[in-house]
């Protein structure tokens, strides 16, 4: 069958099976209409917006065509999210592009996604987002110069270990603290938009005259554009990686993709004309912050909003990054492919609390170096390698198995559009500008054939890692889940 069987629980699981002879523990079906809007929106919202204008600008050339590949972004964005959702309704499991990876491609690919992912990709996605929280955060207390790397990086840490703590102590408290959050950047957003609307009924529109002019054309230099300015949309497929912990998922799922990622695109464009309408092309350009910069030209005394605004916003973003990050680490190892004790939830807070340690861990790890361009090209180019193996997935589902049951359909020229795109996203920047990282990258990426197939396909435990399990089931209190049959 192509749909593969469900993996049988692990053997690990008799020796260390807390709830042996009782029901299972599972996560709580908490995420509803609302929350999903709020993680969807609340995790796309976050240090993109505010950092990534000026190197889309810088790719492009010129403002017209920065706000064409905004739109773009955009588009592809709610493409991807409407194939996502029709994904979502078949396979109805957590852990987003692993378990569709895994449910129709087999047991390898999805390896090699989750040993990524997890170790490398989410991890790595989640620093960044946290640098950035911490170089607005500390801002105000170095006026006129520079902040420290080593407060800039503290910040960052205390920020991971801050959202570890309420993640792991009660799902609803993570949803709260997102929609909370999400409430105050659309707040911020608006205040830019509102500026930027004030600007140009006052005529400064210096910067759309001549729009196109000095626009770039090259294959490569659009792709990486592309790159950055997705890294800002990056987030419109989280809410299927928690699709077992939504309400009514087969209604929740759609609605609140074809909510939320519209009002972020259109916020996006609205903000990126504000930007360009209080500043030349120029003067973006060399803005290390663009929304610090604007701030001082609109605000004046009021610019400190803007930094706090950014701060509470990739505060937010990171919030929704981690909550989903963790549930991919979990589902993988409910799954077999990661340690067992991963697998497991806190038998009070019923939240998948080792899986988020873990990847606590790994984002503190990543902290210590990296900038925040290159994390987010490098990022980009994986992620887009994966979007795209999951999404030819959906096209062999709509093709070879029309039958499956499913509460929603998308038209099958929108996976198409996508793929192309994600062919385009992986292909253009090798061919244009090849560089050596990529080879990194791809050799990373299959350095898991040397865990997979001891430790997965022929499953050789060693004896020390049952008892490492057991004691760390004991000091973490948790136990093993099931998944919930929606």
């Amino acid at each position: 069958s192509t749909m593969r069987e469900r993996k049988a629980t692990d053997p690990l699981h008799s020796s260390t099976d807390l709830t042996e002879g009782k029901e299972k523990l599972r996560l709580k079906q908490e995420v509803g209409l609302i929350s999903g809007v709020s993680l969807i929106a609340g995790t796309m919202i976050g240090s993109g917006i505010f950092m990534s204008p000026e190197w889309v600008l810088h790719h492009m050339g010129s403002p017209a065509s920065s706000l064409l590949i905004w739109a773009a972004c955009g588009l592809l964005a709610m493409f991807g999210a409407l194939s996502y959702a029709e994904l979502g309704t078949i396979i109805k499991e957590s852990g987003g592009e692993y378990i569709y990876i895994l449910r129709i491609f087999g047991s390898f690919p999805a390896f090699l996604f989750t040993y990524t992912s997890v170790i490398l990709v989410r991890p790595a996605s989640l620093a960044a987002v946290c640098l950035s929280f911490a170089e607005y955060a500390i801002a105000p207390f170095y006026p006129g110069c520079s902040s420290p790397q080593v407060a800039i990086k503290c910040t960052a840490a205390a920020c991971i270990l801050i959202l570890t703590i309420i993640n792991c102590l009660n799902v609803r408290l993570a949803t709260s603290v997102m929609n909370i959050f999400t409430a105050a950047k659309l707040l911020a957003l608006l205040v830019i938009v509102v500026g930027g609307l004030v600007l140009l009924a006052k005529g400064q529109t210096q910067s759309f005259q001549n729009g196109f002019q000095g626009t770039t054309a090259g294959i490569g230099a659009v792709g990486v554009a592309f790159y950055q300015g997705l890294w800002s949309y990056d987030g419109w497929n989280n809410l299927n990686y928690v699709t077992e912990e939504l309400k009514k998922p087969e209604v929740t799922l759609p609605r609140a993709l074809m909510i939320a990622i519209p009002l972020v695109t259109c916020l996006y464009l609205l903000v990126n004309v504000s930007y360009l309408a209080a500043m030349t092309p120029s003067e973006l350009l060399s803005s290390g912050a663009v929304a610090v910069t604007w701030g001082d030209k609109v605000l004046g005394s009021w610019a400190w909003l803007i930094s706090l605004s950014v701060a509470l916003s990739t505060f937010g973003s990171s919030n929704g990054t981690f909550f989903s990050g963790g549930r991919v680490c979990y589902i993988a190892a409910r799954e077999g492919h990661m340690p067992n004790i991963l697998s497991m939830a806190h038998v009070r807070c019923l939240t998948p609390s080792p899986a988020l340690l873990f990847t606590s861990a790994m984002s503190l790890i990543m902290i210590i170096s990296g900038s925040f361009t290159s994390i987010v090209n490098f990022f980009s180019f994986m992620a887009w390698l994966f979007y795209g193996m999951t999404i030819s997935g959906l096209l062999y589902l709509k093709i070879k198995k029309p039958e499956l049951p499913r509460s929603y359909k998308v038209p099958i020229i929108i996976p198409i559009i996508v793929l192309m795109a994600a062919v385009y996203l992986v292909l253009a920047p090798i061919i244009d500008q090849p560089q050596i990282e990529i080879l990194y990258i791809v050799l990373f990426i299959f350095s898991g054939i040397i865990f997979y197939f001891p430790l997965v396909r022929f499953k050789y435990h060693p004896r020390f890692l049952q008892r490492v399990t057991l004691h760390l089931q004991l000091l973490l209190e948790v136990a093993p889940t099931t998944r919930d049959a929606n």
